[in-house]
């Protein structure tokens, strides 16, 4: 099977990721940042397209990489309806939704560039797995107020990835495993793949379950409510206190889990003690979880950024080993994400999806 050339286009709200994969071999990357001058003039982060095109366009050519040896753009997903999982062509359709999109998100962006960059050749844009993918049983949205329903916005990108890993390493295909897959970063999901879906999840993004290093987690519903209702926070405040401004943040006012097991380490008391409520609440979402699985899981998967703290890992390993072996596949490689989910359309491994606004999933 001939290995193919492909541009992975990842960017961020002060950053644009560029790299060019051979095959699943990274050749050139860069993650180019970009100052609060030069994103002055942009009103909205849409307005940035161009900019952005003409970034990763100089990277090309500085990199006297040839566009015509490419088999494939793919970029990050943004925030689309809910969808199912898979690799996505890019068409008019899903671009048109992204530039009108009232959520502002950087990954929006994501579609429109490997667009632009893939009609120079011209070959196909892809996205692949963006935090909307929705797989969720019916049964696991139902909450006890029929005016609130649980919703699906996690880690999509890297769960799938960890868990398509973790499957190979217990030798399985991962369309028959049952996995509890925990990425654990600034948001904390933790999610139950049953048969290459994630059947239950939390909503990362919005603070719900356990709380993270810049999340709330999951809250006493009657002490939130009078909190909200104090007189002491306006709406666009509590939302902050619960997704940017709670969890470890709210705690110990830092969002650097690197000086946070610093503390630790030396010995902090107050900073051990949420350092460790932090790592019991993943472990007793795990263990909700496996409820989930009724019991019957082929392995637990610690990815993401906290997964290279070996002291965490220990204090969740301790809690939860019992149910299913661990696998720690610490960090998050997006961009090799991107491409595997490109070149399973490229090589005939999976068909490639079909957004529409109407929410049809082909």
């Amino acid at each position: 099977m001939a290995k193919k050339y492909i541009l992975a286009i990842n960017p961020g709200s002060t950053s644009t990721k560029i790299a060019i994969f051979l095959g699943e071999e990274k050749i050139i990357g860069q993650n180019i940042s970009h100052s609060a001058e030069e994103l002055a003039p942009f009103q909205k982060i849409i307005d940035q397209h161009k900019f952005r095109e003409k970034v990763i366009l100089d990277f090309l050519k500085e990199n006297k990489f040839d566009v015509n040896l490419l088999a494939a753009v793919v970029g990050r997903g943004g925030l689309l309806t809910p969808m199912a999982s898979g690799t996505y062509l890019v068409n008019d359709e899903m671009i048109n939704f992204l530039k009108s999109n009232k959520m502002e998100h950087a990954s929006n962006l994501g579609a429109l560039l490997a667009s632009d960059i893939a009609k120079i050749i011209p070959v196909d844009a892809f996205i692949v797995d963006p935090v909307v993918v929705d797989e969720m049983a019916d049964i696991a949205r139902i909450t006890g107020l029929p005016e609130i329903r649980r919703i699906s916005i996690f880690h999509a990108l890297n769960q799938k990835a960890a868990a398509r890993e973790a499957a190979k390493k217990i030798g399985k295909p991962y369309q028959k495993c049952r996995l509890i897959v925990a990425h654990l970063g600034g948001g904390i999901s933790i999610g139950a793949h049953l048969d290459g879906q994630v059947v239950d999840v939390n909503n990362a993004l919005n603070g719900d379950g356990p709380f993270a290093p810049e999340r709330a987690g999951s809250l006493p519903s009657w002490s939130l409510i009078e909190l909200a209702l104090s007189g002491k926070y306006d709406m666009a405040a509590m939302k902050k206190k619960i997704t940017g401004k709670g969890g470890i943040v709210a705690h110990l006012n830092i969002n650097d889990m690197r000086k946070v097991e610093d503390l630790v380490t030396s010995g902090d008391p107050k900073a051990t003690e949420v350092f460790e409520a932090m790592a019991y609440n993943v472990a007793k979402e795990i263990g909700a979880l496996a409820a989930v699985l009724e019991g019957r899981i082929d392995a637990i998967v610690l990815t993401g950024g906290i997964a290279f703290d070996q002291y965490f890992v220990k204090l969740v390993r301790r809690r939860v080993e019992f149910l299913a072996p661990l696998v720690v596949l610490p960090g998050e490689d997006e961009m090799t994400a991107l491409t595997q989910g490109a070149l399973r359309v490229l090589n005939g491994e999976e068909a490639a999806k079909h957004w529409t606004n109407s929410g049809e999933k082909k």
